[in-house]
């Protein structure tokens, strides 16, 4: 078969500009979406008027039967016929004869395409939406048996002030939050229809475009032809989204290699999410982390690459915005791949629930409290601040902690000091001092904990409308 558009042309294609300039080998990743639009723009056609009601029952049913074929694995793409587009157009062709030409009528490739990538996308990122849930799921079941557990916080990765284990996890629960809520967001912007627009001056034929929206579930259609084509902000929009949530989940995983390390020992990952050494047999490497940590930044890259394509390109429509697809599909198959690892990982993780109180109760991260302590007591911040800088430099200089002091000891450091600085200095009042919305204090934490759970379900009343 000589190409669909291959009439002005007088010699065929070079061969190298074929394998060149073929989309098919990864938008053919598009064939169900190209036919779930075709069988909508056809519906509309004979709806209207445009081709006889015959030819587009004709025309629906070969694309059903394409689509089986498919899907059993049957059909064969070629590079000569381009793209997902021409090749499922000359297979409908095969199918029902010369009628499958008139599937075409009233629209282009461009904003066939784009319709596509819309279809494609909305899915995608419904899917992902539930892998965040399920994520945060496991990390609210995880932080639900840790609200007694006390560990080390940290800032500039030195010991600070001691936490809720519970708290520092749903740090993350908060993280994710905002990644469901950008990918639901960008939901809108993806849910809406552009073809109908042609190639970019919208078409000749009384095509009914709310028709095809409705019958595809859009919401709406783009107001401006040429923007219809042109337009991947919708795809810049994910790609940005999944580059925040894949940075989140790598500075999760940096935390996971560090607890599992023999120098921390607060974390066992399970061995099904680990991998071992081909020379060193006591290894237990957290691979499953470092890679996702890794992939990271093949994800900024993706976004990256699609900025700088779109970023000189002039209205309507260019053959560099081929380029859209490759770096989507494999954000998305990254995304899947790391949110589907990620939950039963941190499910299965065990807490090492003793080695992080002995490193509590091994440190100054309580030293703030004692400073609150002597302000209570009249002492300006800024002078109980020096106080205990030279209390700590004395613990470290003999080898002891702060619990360690005796009421002597404290004393020659202020007169201030008396037999409550022991209750102050214990961790679990270190931490439950921390009682204000948000904080650490177990009351905050136990009630953060149901407020998220709260807003998962309300992600599952979103998924269930569009599931």
């Amino acid at each position: 078969m000589s190409k669909l558009w291959g009439g002005r042309f007088t010699k065929p294609t070079d061969r190298l500009v074929e394998e060149y300039t073929a989309s098919i080998n990864f938008d053919k990743a598009l064939a169900e979406e190209d036919i779930q639009g075709s069988l909508a723009h056809v519906a509309m056609l004979g709806k209207c008027g445009i081709i006889p009601q015959a030819d587009a029952d004709t025309i629906a049913e070969g694309l059903l039967k394409v689509l089986h074929k498919i899907e059993a694995g049957e059909v064969e793409f070629s590079v000569s016929d381009e793209d997902i587009h021409m090749n499922i157009e000359k297979h409908l062709i095969q199918e029902v004869g010369p009628v499958g030409g008139k599937l075409h009528t009233g629209r282009s490739r461009n904003d066939q395409v784009a319709t596509d990538m819309h279809l494609y996308l909305r899915g995608r990122v419904v899917e992902l939406t539930g892998l965040v849930q399920a994520v945060q799921q496991a990390l609210i079941d995880q932080a639900k048996q840790h609200t007694g557990t006390i560990v080390p916080g940290y800032t500039h990765l030195q010991r600070a002030q001691p936490i809720l284990f519970a708290h520092h996890l749903l740090a993350y629960v908060s993280m994710f939050q905002r990644d469901a809520e950008r990918l639901m967001d960008s939901y809108k912007r993806i849910n809406v229809l552009p073809l109908g627009a042609g190639a970019l001056a919208g078409t000749t034929f009384p095509i009914d475009r709310h028709f095809v929206a409705e019958q595809l579930g859009f919401d709406g259609v783009y107001e401006n032809s040429l923007d219809a084509v042109s337009d991947r902000d919708f795809i810049l929009e994910f790609l940005s989204g999944a580059s925040i949530l894949m940075m989140h989940m790598s500075r999760l995983c940096e935390e996971l290699v560090l607890w599992s390390s023999t120098e921390f020992g607060f974390v066992e990952l399970d061995d099904a999410f680990c991998t071992g050494s081909s020379i060193m047999p006591q290894k237990k490497n957290p691979d499953v982390a470092e890679l996702v940590r890794g992939k990271t930044g093949r994800v900024y890259g993706n976004l990256m690459g699609l900025l700088t394509v779109l970023k000189s390109l002039p209205l309507a429509y260019n053959k560099d915005m081929q380029e859209d697809k490759e770096g989507m599909f494999d954000t998305v198959a990254t995304l899947d791949g790391a949110l589907r690892l990620f939950a039963p990982m941190i499910a299965t993780m065990q807490v090492r629930t003793g080695r992080m109180r002995e490193a509590v109760n091994k440190d100054f991260s309580n030293a703030t409290d004692i400073a609150d302590f002597l302000v209570g007591k009249g002492l300006p911040f800024r002078d109980a601040h020096e106080v205990i800088g030279k209390t700590v430099l004395y613990c470290i200089e003999n080898g002891k902690y702060l619990l360690d002091l005796s009421l002597d000891e404290f004393k020659s450091f202020s007169d201030l000091f008396d037999e409550k600085i022991y209750d102050v200095l214990q961790p679990e009042n270190v931490v439950n001092a921390r009682n204000v919305y948000g904080g650490t204090a177990t009351v905050q934490v136990e009630a953060a904990i149901g407020r998220a759970q709260q807003t998962l379900e309300l992600t599952t009343e979103w998924l269930d409308g569009r599931l």
